[in-house]
C-alpha cells in the first residue's frame, strides 16, 4: 500500500492546488501541495502565509521533505479567484481584531436572525421578477448617472437572453452583480471596470451583463449563480451542449489582475468552445447536406409525378377519343338498324310489283346521285294513293340516300 503521502489527489484537493499555483505564482506544484498540507488545506490561509514570506514575514511552518506529487486534473473545474482583505499585523492590530471579535460575532449574528425573521414577516419584493428587462436598463441608467458612459456594452436584455446569445454565438458572457451598499463596489467600478483596458478587453472578446442586486432580475440570477462577496463577476460559456459557469472571480480587483485572470480562464476553457465550433459546423454542413438532398429528392418526386400526370391525360384522352369512336360507331349502328327497319315497314306498304311482260304496267325510272338507276313497275289498274306515293318516294329515297352514303365512304 502507498504512503498516505504518494496517493492521488482528490478533485477538491486538485481543485485548491491549482487555485493556490494561480494566485501565488508558484511554479513548483510541489511546493503549492506542502503549503496547503500545513494549512489543512485552507486555501485563504496558505496564501495569506505565502503572501507574508514574500513581504518578509516568517512563516511558522517548516517545509517537509520533498516528495513526488501526483494529480488528479480534470476538465470540470470552475476557476475561483477570491481576493481576502488584509489580515491585521503586528500586536496592536490582532489586539484590536480580538477584541473586535466578539462584538462582529454578535452583530452579524443578530442581523442574520432579523433578516431571517423578516423574511417570513414581509416577504423580500425582489423574489417577484415583473420587468426583468427594465430592472437591467434601470441599472444601466444609474450607472452611467454615477459613473459616466466610459464602460464596457453593456447587454441591453434579460439574463436569459444573454445566455440564450451566447450559446447561439459561441461567445463568453462575462455576469457582473452590482452590490450597491458593499464598500469595495465604488472603488472596483471607478478603477477597474471603467478603465480603458478593461473596456477595450471585454468588449472584443466577450459578451457583458450586469444588473443591480436589488433589482429583482438582478436578485434572481444572484440566487442562481449564489455568489459570497462584492464585486462578484462570474464566465459563463457552452461547455457540454449546456451553459456553465466556468470562473468566478469575487472581491476587489486592479485592472490588470482582471485582463489576466479572465484571459487564464478562456485559455483554460478555448477547447471546449473549439470543439463546440466544429461540432457546430459539422452539424450545420449535416443540415446542409441532408437539405440538399431532401431538395434533389423532391425535384425527382415532382417529376415523376409530373410524368405519371401526363401519362395519365394521355391515357385519359386516348380513353375518351376511343369511347368517342365507339359511340359513333354505336350510332352509325342504330341508323343504319332503323333505315333497314323503315324500308322493310315502307316496302309493306306497296303494291306488289307486276311480272315484265305484263301489258297493263307501268314502269318508273329512278336515278340516284350515284348515277345508278332503280327501276319500279306499277299496274294500271292500282291505284295510286298518297299514302302509296309517299312510300315509294320515301322507300327509294332512303335508298337513294344509303347507297350515296355507302358510295362515299
Amino acid at each position: 500500500m502507498a504512503a498516505p503521502e504518494e496517493q492521488e489527489l482528490s478533485q477538491a484537493q486538485t481543485e485548491k492546488l491549482l487555485q493556490f499555483q494561480d494566485l501565488t505564482g508558484l511554479e513548483s506544484m510541489d511546493q503549492c501541495r506542502r503549503t496547503l498540507e500545513q494549512h489543512n488545506w485552507n486555501i485563504e490561509a496558505a496564501v495569506q502565509d505565502r503572501l507574508n514570506e514574500q513581504e518578509g514575514v516568517p512563516s511558522v511552518f517548516n517545509p517537509p521533505p520533498t516528495r513526488p506529487l501526483q494529480v488528479n486534473t480534470t476538465d470540470h473545474r470552475v476557476y475561483s479567484y477570491i481576493v481576502s482583505r488584509p489580515q491585521p499585523r503586528g500586536l496592536l492590530g490582532w489586539s484590536y481584531y480580538l477584541i473586535m471579535l466578539p462584538f462582529r460575532f454578535t452583530y452579524y449574528t443578530l442581523l442574520d436572525i432579523f433578516r431571517f425573521t423578516l423574511r417570513f414577516i414581509r416577504p423580500d419584493p425582489r423574489g417577484r421578477v415583473t420587468d426583468p428587462v427594465g430592472d437591467v436598463m434601470s441599472f444601466i441608467h444609474s450607472f452611467e448617472e454615477k459613473y459616466g458612459r466610459s464602460h464596457p456594452v453593456f447587454y441591453q436584455g434579460t439574463y436569459s437572453q444573454a445566455l440564450n446569445d451566447a450559446k447561439r454565438e459561441l461567445r463568453y458572457l462575462l455576469v457582473y452583480l452590482h452590490g450597491d451598499d458593499h464598500q469595495d463596489t465604488d472603488e472596483f467600478c471607478r478603477t477597474t471596470l471603467c478603465s480603458e483596458e478593461v473596456l477595450t478587453f471585454i468588449n472584443t472578446r466577450m459578451l457583458f451583463w450586469a444588473c443591480s442586486t436589488s433589482k429583482p432580475e438582478g436578485y434572481r440570477v444572484s440566487q442562481a449563480l449564489r455568489e459570497n462577496t462584492y464585486p462578484f463577476l462570474a464566465m459563463i460559456m457552452l461547455k457540454d451542449r449546456k451553459m456553465t459557469v466556468v470562473g468566478r472571480l469575487e472581491g476587489l480587483i486592479q485592472p490588470e489582475d482582471l485582463i489576466n485572470q479572465l484571459t487564464f480562464i478562456m485559455e483554460a476553457n478555448q477547447t471546449y468552445l473549439m470543439s463546440e465550433r466544429l461540432e457546430r459546423e459539422e452539424r450545420n454542413q449535416t443540415q446542409v447536406l441532408r437539405q440538399q438532398q431532401d431538395e434533389a429528392y423532391l425535384a425527382s418526386l415532382r417529376a415523376d409525378q409530373e410524368k405519371d400526370r401526363k401519362k395519365r391525360e394521355e391515357q385519359e384522352q386516348k380513353r375518351q377519343e376511343e369511347e368517342k369512336t365507339r359511340q359513333s360507331i354505336l350510332a352509325e349502328e342504330r341508323r343504319r338498324r332503323t333505315l333497314e327497319e323503315e324500308k322493310e315497314r315502307k316496302s309493306e306498304c306497296l303494291p306488289p310489283e307486276p311480272p315484265l311482260d305484263d301489258p297493263d304496267s307501268v314502269k318508273i325510272v329512278f336515278k340516284l346521285p350515284n348515277d345508278t338507276r332503280v327501276e319500279r313497275r306499277f299496274l294500271f289498274s292500282q291505284s295510286l294513293t298518297v299514302n302509296t306515293f309517299i312510300c315509294f318516294l320515301f322507300f327509294f329515297s332512303r335508298l337513294c340516300s344509303v347507297e350515296y352514303h355507302n358510295s362515299m365512304i
